[in-house]
């Protein structure tokens, strides 16, 4: 009994050896090279040791033509159909897919965002940012968790260059479900206003949002057919006001406890080093807030304002060429195209830029601008495919940032963009940066002929200007209290943005009841939350 146990154990232990060795061989075979080739279907074995050195990824099965559908935001230049034939012929030859871009207005981004993404409807990625409700919507559970595995697998380029810890910046409750950009923004926001009016106006130097009450009046006095703040509904709304704030300190814009730049909540001064959180009522924020709502009041009651924003949906940048607006709102990326339109046309610009008190601005983390997986996609590694190809492909880069080589643009033998022969940037119909491909590598991109000495001159200032943000990189995770970030997000729209454009009778009034009512929406119990958070990411940091 013994020899006969031995025997059977014996045979056991050789099966088990063939059968690993028959596992190994289903998992990849030796060419003569010595390079490995893999199987068409992986075995269990393979897939089990997934992590183990020896094993290959699973072939990426591309042989079923997808139609994927993405979402940015703003409006799709004329040019667009053009772009898109061209980016899917690369993408049918590259990853047998096709791609359909629709666009969110900058006016309706509030309420279509969170829509589109809860509607169930056929949506594969849409464009994701700290500043554009990326927390709140990670809560919900409308993106896709993106594992570093994942993104190896099926974005080899972009993995290959992203800085690890863009992923620890975009994780919600310890998951990732943004693609940051591997190039973070380096801009400012700017103020462009006309030469010509500001000379009129007996204007010099000015550096700053309140310096341009004298060229308002001009404008007022003299050009019958412009507004001098022309505010669209969405992104100008609170720009005037967010920049007479900013000469107070070093203010974001955006409450740290919302995405949203439109609403109210708990602040702190980029450049306070311990990180203080501050409500509406505390110093410096409460004498800032009441600075700019009384300088916005004096200039609506002046007619400087457009009556009625909420309407409106086209950006001060885009008709400001066009004599529309006296003021051009935008960053030192974005407003390029306006700049030479208004070359273009004779109209000379000055440029400046929206600095603190101490000349700064804050840097941009890689949240600033990325992407997301919508959780209800039918194909994420293919979007993931497309993704890397239009983040982190040069030839990808410049279809989706430039346009149409030889239609919308042109490279000179010194390696600078132009516009082809014959081609104007008012009626270039694919002008650069306009169509929402904001996450792209900017490595790729390229100076430009028609950058005017003022921009240039901005432009080789703003590595000076820009200064880490005591919390730059941090998200607030409004999970435990949604329903007050909800009911401040609606203080906001009745009662913070009339004051944020001087439609108010009285602005002391009116501060005290926008005060009164975040307290009962329960502010306080979101500043609670928020200081929690933020001293559990300064102590990460070692603050």
């Amino acid at each position: 009994m013994k020899k006969s146990l031995f025997s059977v154990m014996s045979m056991l232990v050789m099966l088990s050896l063939v059968l690993a060795a028959c596992g190994n061989n289903n998992n990849a075979s030796e060419s003569p090279s010595g390079a490995s080739t893999g199987s068409a279907e992986p075995s269990a074995t393979a897939s089990a040791s997934a992590s183990s050195p020896e094993s290959a990824a699973p072939a990426i099965d591309n042989s079923k033509e997808v139609k994927l559908v993405g979402y940015l935001l703003g409006e799709a230049p004329k040019g667009m159909p053009d772009v898109m034939a061209a980016l899917n012929e690369k993408l049918k030859k590259d990853i047998n897919a096709t791609l359909e871009i629709n666009y969110i207005g900058w006016g309706d981004v509030a309420s279509k965002y969170p829509l589109i993404l809860a509607s169930g409807e056929d949506v594969d990625f849409v464009f994701a940012a700290d500043w554009n409700f990326y927390i709140p919507e990670a809560n919900k559970g409308s993106f896709k968790e993106l594992t570093p595995d994942l993104l190896e697998q099926y974005m080899p380029k972009y993995f290959a260059k992203q800085d690890p810890a863009a992923y620890q910046a975009a994780q919600v409750n310890g998951k990732q479900f943004m693609i940051p950009t591997t190039t973070p923004d380096r801009k400012v926001g700017v103020i462009v206003i006309r030469k010509d009016i500001m000379d009129k106006a007996g204007l010099t130097n000015p550096t700053k949002m309140s310096d341009l009450e004298p060229y308002f009046a001009e404008i007022k006095k003299d050009y019958p057919d412009m507004i001098p703040l022309n505010l669209d509904s969405q992104y100008d709304l609170p720009a005037p006001f967010g920049a007479l704030v900013q000469e107070k300190f070093a203010y974001a814009g955006a409450p740290q406890d919302s995405g949203d730049p439109s609403s109210v909540g708990n602040y702190s001064d980029l450049e306070d080093a311990t990180g203080k959180i501050l409500s509406i009522t505390d110093e410096p924020v409460q004498s800032s807030f009441k600075y700019g709502a009384e300088t916005m009041k004096k200039w609506y009651d002046a007619g400087y304002v457009n009556k009625n924003p909420y309407s409106n949906k086209v950006r001060s940048k885009d008709n400001f060429c066009e004599g529309k607006s006296g003021v051009a709102f935008g960053n030192s990326v974005d407003i390029q195209a306006t700049l030479a339109s208004c070359k273009d046309k004779g109209i000379e610009t000055y440029i400046i830029p929206v600095l603190s008190p101490s000349g700064h601005s804050q840097s941009n983390s890689w949240l600033n601008n990325g992407i997301a997986v919508a959780a209800s996609s039918k194909n994420p590694e293919r979007a993931l495919q497309a993704l890397d190809l239009i983040m982190e492909d040069q030839s990808y880069v410049y279809t989706a940032y430039y346009g149409i080589e030889g239609k919308n643009y042109a490279i000179t033998a010194d390696d600078k963009l132009t516009l082809p022969e014959g081609v104007t940037a008012a009626d270039n119909t694919y002008p650069p940066d306009a169509a929402g491909f904001w996450f792209v590598d900017k490595d790729y991109f390229k100076p430009s002929v028609s950058w005017t000495d003022s921009y240039i001159e901005l432009n080789d200032k703003i590595k000076g200007y820009l200064l880490p943000a005591t919390y730059l990189g941090f998200s607030f995770n409004n999970d435990k209290v949604k329903s007050e970030i909800a009911s401040l997000k609606n203080v906001s729209t009745q009662y913070f943005m009339p004051m944020a454009i001087g439609a108010v009778k009285d602005v002391d009034k009116a501060f005290d009841t926008l005060a009164s009512k975040m307290n009962s929406a329960g502010v306080d119990k979101v500043k609670t939350e928020l200081e929690t958070q933020a001293a559990a990411f300064l102590a990460a940091k070692g603050q």
